[in-house]
């Protein structure tokens, strides 16, 4: 989650190269228009900034909106979701694992779009990874509607989708092998949530291009290292 980026601002503020996304976002908040681009390479952001356009991917280009209310959500639509369905985009991490962390979310429901973020003075991918979800689901699970969320992290997705999270309930929180499961609190948390609703965990790569997977991680990073920050007592009770 914590990979050198290089964010390409083309319009609002300064026409130029940032290397973190909070001091991006001073630049692009709030301006219409807002025109800008993440690059895991200095050259492929230097050589979009000469030329800012978006590429296309299957019908439409994806565009990021650089605030927190709503905005278009304009992306490649994902495949095979339920008819009324609502689509989110999550991800989380922690700087050097353990360590001030942070997540972020992107709520979809036809053209609109949501943004949230948190951030916490110390914790682990995998428990931001979980938050965000446990926050999405928290944001609309009462809507009665199916859900559609896509996470880049498969220790959540599998958790889920496969069944593990389930069985290590049963077995009171243990592993096949008599272990222990780690986050019990969290999949406590996200197990009781997912009893309340239809949702259907997919995974998606990760740092691949897509917009709001992308546009989740910059919120994520930013909280992580933001200023902000609450405490995750879970983890810090744990350790």
């Amino acid at each position: 989650m914590a990979k050198q980026k290089f964010y390409a601002v083309a319009v609002g503020g300064k026409k130029t190269i940032y290397t973190d996304w909070a001091t991006t976002e001073k630049q692009v908040k709030g301006v219409g228009g807002a025109k800008y681009k993440s690059f895991p390479t200095r050259q492929e952001a230097e050589a979009w900034l000469k030329n800012p356009v978006y590429a296309s991917k299957g019908k439409s280009a994806a565009k990021n909106n650089g605030g927190k209310p709503s905005g278009k959500a304009k992306t490649l639509v994902p495949k095979n979701i339920p008819a009324n369905a609502i689509v989110i985009y999550t991800d989380g991490g922690a700087i050097n694992n353990p360590g001030p962390g942070g997540y972020g979310i992107v709520i979809t429901d036809g053209d609109a779009c949501r943004e949230i973020s948190g951030g916490y003075r110390l914790t682990t991918n995998n428990r931001m990874e979980m938050t965000a979800c446990i926050v999405a689901l928290k944001e609309v699970i009462g809507e009665g509607r199916p859900i559609v969320l896509y996470s880049d992290s498969s220790y959540l997705v599998n958790g889920i989708e496969k069944g593990w999270a389930r069985g290590w309930k049963r077995r009171g929180w243990k592993k096949s092998d008599g272990a222990p499961a780690l986050n019990p609190d969290l999949w406590a948390e996200l197990l009781d949530l997912l009893d309340q609703g239809k949702v259907e965990l997919r995974w998606v790569k990760g740092h691949a291009g897509n917009e709001l997977n992308e546009r989740c991680d910059q919120l994520a990073v930013a909280a992580a290292r933001g200023t902000d920050h609450r405490v995750d007592r879970g983890y810090e009770q744990s350790i």
